[in-house]
Parts: C-alpha cells; sequence; structure tokens
C-alpha cells in the first residue's frame, strides 16, 4: 500500500516528502504467543477435519485479520451460545467463557471445543481452589473484557478494575473487609506489569496477608519488557494490533510512560504521516493476537531505509491441542 494511499485515508496533512524515515527498529518478541497459535489452529482443525461450518463464541483471538480470514475458510463468529444452530460444532475462544455458556451449549446439543488459552484455565483454577479454602477472592482485571467475564464466572469474587486509574483507590472505596479476612489476588493475564504491581500493593497494604498471584503471562510481560527497552531509542512507536486487544493497548501504554509517542494501529491503512514529521526512528512492535504479516506491511508502507531487530526474549512455548482434536 502506499504512501499516497495512506494520505488520502488518513486525511494528514504531511505528505511522503515530509517524511525522512531512516530506520525501522523492530521489537523481539511480537505477534502471536502460544495460546494464540493454539486458539488458531483450533479452528483451522475443526475446519478441516469436519467442514464448515464451524461456530465460534466470541472472536477467536483479539484481531480483525485473524477473524477474516477463518471467515473466509468457514468459520462463523457469534456473541451468544444461542446463535448456535442447535446440534452444531462450536469453538469457545481463547479468552475463556463461564460456567453458564457450557450450560447452555449443553441444552442445545451442541459439540463444544474448548479453545481457552491453558494459562488463562489455570486462572480459573486458582479462583475454584481459592474459593474453597475460604478465601476471599480478588480479581485485578478490565471490567467487560471477554477473559475477566469468563473468570468471573468460575467463583464468587470481586474485581478489581485494572482499567480504571484509580483502581488502587478502589481498593480501600469498595472492599469493607476487615483487615484480617483471607484474601487472595488473582489477575487477568494481559495487563500492564506496572499498573498490575500498583493495584497488587494497594490490596497488600488493606490486607497483608494476601496470597497473590500475578497471572500476567510471559507473553504480554515479554513484549512489555522489549518496548520499554526500544521506546528510549526510537522517535515514535507503533504498535500493530485491534483496538480491543487487551494486550495490545497495553503496549502502547507502557512506550507512552517511557516518554515515546506511540499509536496503536490495525495495519498500513491505519497510519497518519502526521505522527511520523520529524521521526527518523520507528519502533514497531505487535500484540500477542497480531499477525507477522500485518507487521511486515506497516513496515513495507514506511519504507525505511534499513530495519534493525532489537533481540529480547526467546519464547519456545507451545500448547497442545484439546484431547477432542488430539
Amino acid at each position: 500500500m502506499s504512501f499516497e494511499k495512506l494520505t488520502s485515508l488518513r486525511g494528514s496533512c504531511a505528505t511522503r516528502e515530509d517524511i525522512n524515515m531512516v530506520e525501522v527498529i523492530l521489537s523481539s518478541p511480537r505477534g502471536f504467543c502460544a495460546g494464540v497459535v493454539r486458539a488458531i489452529d483450533v479452528v483451522e482443525e475443526c475446519l478441516e477435519r469436519f467442514g464448515p461450518p464451524v461456530y465460534v463464541k466470541h472472536q477467536i483471538v483479539h484481531n480483525p485479520y485473524v477473524v477474516a480470514e477463518l471467515e473466509r475458510k468457514g468459520a462463523i463468529t457469534v456473541e451468544e451460545v444461542d446463535e448456535v444452530p442447535e446440534g452444531s460444532l462450536v469453538v469457545f475462544s481463547a479468552h475463556g467463557s463461564p460456567p453458564e455458556d457450557f450450560e447452555r451449549a449443553n441444552e442445545r446439543n451442541l459439540r463444544v471445543i474448548d479453545a481457552v488459552c491453558p494459562l488463562v484455565t489455570r486462572v480459573h483454577n486458582e479462583a475454584k481452589k481459592y474459593h474453597r479454602e475460604g478465601k476471599r477472592v480478588l480479581l485485578v482485571g478490565h471490567q467487560g473484557h471477554q477473559e475477566v467475564r469468563g473468570t468471573m464466572g468460575q467463583a464468587p469474587m470481586t474485581l478489581i478494575n485494572d482499567a480504571s486509574p484509580l483502581a488502587e483507590q478502589d481498593v480501600s472505596a469498595d472492599i469493607e473487609w476487615p483487615a484480617d479476612t483471607e484474601v487472595a489476588v488473582i489477575t487477568q493475564t494481559t495487563l500492564s506489569v506496572g499498573d498490575t504491581a500498583n493495584a497488587i500493593g494497594a490490596i497488600q497494604d488493606r490486607f497483608p496477608d494476601a496470597v497473590v498471584r500475578n497471572d500476567i503471562c510471559y507473553a504480554t510481560t515479554n513484549r512489555q519488557d522489549a518496548v520499554t527497552k526500544m521506546a528510549g531509542l526510537v522517535d515514535v512507536v507503533l504498535v500493530i494490533g485491534a483496538q480491543n486487544s487487551s494486550n495490545c493497548n497495553r503496549l502502547r501504554e507502557v512506550a507512552e510512560a517511557n516518554g515515546t509517542p506511540a499509536y496503536l494501529i490495525n495495519g498500513p491503512d491505519e497510519i497518519n504521516l502526521d505522527w511520523l514529521v520529524g521521526c527518523r526512528r520507528a519502533g514497531i512492535t505487535s500484540g500477542a493476537s497480531t499477525p507477522e504479516v500485518l507487521v511486515e506491511a506497516v513496515i513495507e508502507a514506511l519504507r525505511p531505509e534499513r530495519v534493525t531487530f532489537l533481540e529480547g526474549a526467546e519464547e519456545d512455548i507451545t500448547f497442545t491441542l484439546p484431547r477432542e482434536l488430539r
């Protein structure tokens, strides 16, 4: 895609001649995590083995390009179990689903393949374990996010909304339990490492003996560490990913917290040339649900003189498919 087309799409005041992009610094690790690879593989395996249509409850991962590619092959994305025709095959998304979705699927005689990330399943199991032990469970997470909805269905718990800038104060304002209450803290897997630490610190100030399980996943942590390292080397950071992706939004926030302007875009058609005026080095990263093809398209659109790879943590984690597909 040419810069001329980008300019017309975004209506920016700058032109290609105003941009002198010398270097793109490419963050590593970036892109797909093991849970996303597994979820996509589940849908593709179901399509190959059982044929279309394969229904998917909620976006299998939070990326419109991935969703569209799977739908092109015969997947049908729905938001409610009741939208799936009785007796059909349905894949539950990587973010996790509450028990009532499974119950409703059983009532409708649906065949369910659960593509939930194993690291999210671990959080579900922790919630149920701590509840059985008689502890009050606190979940640090983003209100309304699909993962949070799934986790909160596993056991009684109280949400500390990490999406709020007042999350630390919310701990004191919303929880009136005695200080010696047995409390267990679990977290959404795709949160800001720094913001979550602050929220957990506020909880521990209120409940010093709280059991804390920081469940932020390896992929989220590694990508945020890489952006922190990259932010000081560039004039602007472009995060490639979807607006509804929690981990992508956190990457943008991490770059901004390190003093570098950052923008979250789905692909090259969302670049605004005005962002790049005076910028000689751009940093590029992508969220855990973003395919590499979109990163490559953005680099091609920027047309830098060179691309430098910034080394980071190596990731060699893989997850097996659900037992129904092995």
